[in-house]
């Protein structure tokens, strides 16, 4: 086991060039100057050319490029061209609410989705199974953004119950911390929950036909005993496989959530950097989430061998 996750370290370095390659390059190539953007648009040539020279984007985008990895390599993600502020401190000051709002979706979306799944396949074909199956392809076609303009106006603006946008740490008020993340993580585990349902759903279903399942009954089983002690054990693997993924895609997700809903996360963190053309910060932040990405992947498949004895690692 300590093999397999020493190569699979490994393995992430070239993909890791490979993202931190293709990020700086297209952010490098979209319209608009970093230097204009902070002088303003009565900057002189002359002070455009001095802030781009101290700044280091007179220098050709390979030379950038070098520079920028061999600090990265250091653990230096470099400084904001805004704020002067290292991009790694920005990035842990705001990763505690990216976190909060993710591990909240999650825990909504599984809670939604293994219920909802379970009884859509100990249901097969009724309307139960009907009403979940078209649940779940609504949540799943259903635009993060547009949901969350219908709950703000359902629960915020109609009946009032929920603020529509802002934060309270919840070192302030943990009440209040909840009630402002109750709107995102279901905005943003909604599409998971329709995801995860459908999946645990086609799992179990494929796990009850199996002679074992089928033949445990005349044992004296409960039909609750057999589902939910050995038919839901074999179907959670590629449950965990997608959960796994699913939080790597909310990590990416939240980059929207969080705009929508004014939340001081690290996707708000690279969204305002775009606009500002602050490129270390969104260089930096798109390469934290990719080894966020790559080490719940990691996490993932070493949790294989614990959920099925059969499953080894050479």
């Amino acid at each position: 086991m300590t093999t397999y996750i020493f190569k699979r370290l490994l393995s992430m370095i070239p993909v890791l060039f490979l993202v931190s390659l293709v990020v700086f390059y297209m952010i490098h190539l979209t319209p608009g100057d970093p230097a204009l953007v902070m002088l303003g648009e009565e900057a002189t040539p002359e002070m455009v050319t001095a802030l781009r020279h101290q700044l280091g984007l007179d220098q050709p985008l390979p030379v950038q490029y070098a520079t920028w990895v061999s600090r990265v390599v250091q653990g230096d993600l470099g400084r904001s061209i805004r704020s002067n502020k290292l991009v790694s401190q920005d990035i842990v000051s705001r990763l505690p609410v990216t976190i909060e709002l993710t591990v909240l979706a999650m825990l909504i979306a599984l809670a939604i989705a293994i219920p909802t799944g379970i009884i859509s396949a100990t249901r097969r074909n009724s309307k139960s199974d009907l009403l979940v199956t078209t649940i779940a392809l609504l949540g799943v076609s259903m635009p993060n953004f547009f949901l969350a303009i219908l709950l703000i106006f359902v629960f915020s603006l109609y009946l009032r119950w929920l603020p529509p946008i802002g934060y309270t740490p919840i070192g302030e008020d943990v009440v209040e911390n909840l009630r402002g993340m109750i709107l995102p993580s279901i905005t943003l585990g909604a599409a998971t929950a329709a995801v995860i349902a459908r999946l645990t759903r086609s799992s179990l279903l494929e796990v009850l036909n199996q002679e074992s399942i089928r033949t445990a009954p005349a044992k004296g089983l409960s039909e609750r005993i057999v589902i939910l002690g050995h038919a839901m054990k074999n179907a959670m693997i590629p449950v965990v496989t997608i959960c796994g993924l699913q939080i790597g895609g909310l990590l990416g997700g939240a980059i929207i959530t969080e705009t929508l809903f004014v939340l001081p996360g690290v996707g708000s963190l690279a969204v305002n950097a775009i606009f500002s053309r602050d490129f270390p910060v969104v260089q930096g932040d798109v390469l934290f989430l990719a080894v966020m990405f790559m080490l719940t992947n990691l996490v993932v498949d070493v949790m294989y061998g614990f959920l099925d004895p059969r499953i080894r690692y050479a």
